[in-house]
């Protein structure tokens, strides 16, 4: 059993390959939500990317959450602003134009969450458009090279500091899916993607490898309750002003 845990499943998900109907992709948006909720992934930026917006000066920040699903996080992150007295501009992109649209049906009453269709590998955005980039869950459904490929690409389009989340390939996290997951799911692909997510994602040590590839810069990988993984790193250095003598 232990052996399949050794490296990353290169097995792809309903979910990238499209064997899902479309009453099952909306139903996965719904149920995904209450997955998000159990399993904290908003506590996980509460702890971290909310404590250092609390540590900042400024009154207002610009965030883009990169495989934004419905926008779960975004939400989250609007919701914290509004009680600090900060002010947010939000973006959330989604390669798929479902999802696309579910982060702004999803969310009515925030004015500051915009929603944009577009591919993570060539993210459309000029470089340091935002101050933070946040990221949850998305990676694992991407190759090592595409990881790569998106953490450069994140790093270009930010300023300040990049967050991403992602599962820990456990044993004790797949034996708990794959058991009381199960039992509490209806969503054939959650219930079917569940468990190969987390055969295909990682190692703390290999987030790091994949980070260092990319070229990061101050990065660090910390454990979260339950089974999550938090990648740091820092956003693009402005460049130095260039000095040119008269002629």
């Amino acid at each position: 059993m232990f052996e399949k845990f050794r490296q990353r499943s290169n097995r792809l998900e309903n979910i990238d390959v499209g064997s899902y109907t479309a009453e099952e992709y909306e139903g996965c948006i719904a149920e995904l939500q209450l997955v998000n909720d159990w399993m904290g992934d908003a506590r996980t930026l509460a702890n971290t990317f909310f404590k250092e917006l609390s540590r900042s000066s400024g009154s207002s920040f610009s965030v883009l959450d990169v495989g934004a699903g419905s926008g779960h996080l975004l939400r989250a992150t609007a919701n914290w602003t509004r009680k600090s007295g900060k002010r947010l501009s939000a973006v959330g992109l989604e390669l798929n134009e479902r999802s696309a649209q579910a982060i702004i049906e999803e969310s009515p009453e925030y004015d500051e969450i915009k929603s944009v269709q577009g591919d993570a590998l060539r993210l459309p955005f000029a470089d340091r458009s935002f101050d933070y980039v946040i990221s949850s869950l998305f990676t694992h459904h991407l190759t090592d090279n595409q990881i790569v490929a998106v953490y450069r690409e994140m790093r270009r389009v930010c300023s300040r500091r990049i967050f991403v989340i992602d599962l820990n390939r456990h044993p004790m996290a797949y034996l708990l899916y794959t058991t009381v997951g199960k039992l509490l799911l209806h969503n054939r692909l959650l219930r079917e993607d569940g468990a190969l997510s987390i055969l295909r994602s990682f190692k703390p040590q290999e987030l790091l490898d994949l980070a260092q590839r990319a070229g990061l810069e101050n990065i660090s990988v910390t454990r979260h309750f339950p089974f999550r993984l938090l990648l740091r790193a820092a956003g693009s250095p402005e460049a130095p002003a260039t000095l040119t003598r008269a002629a």
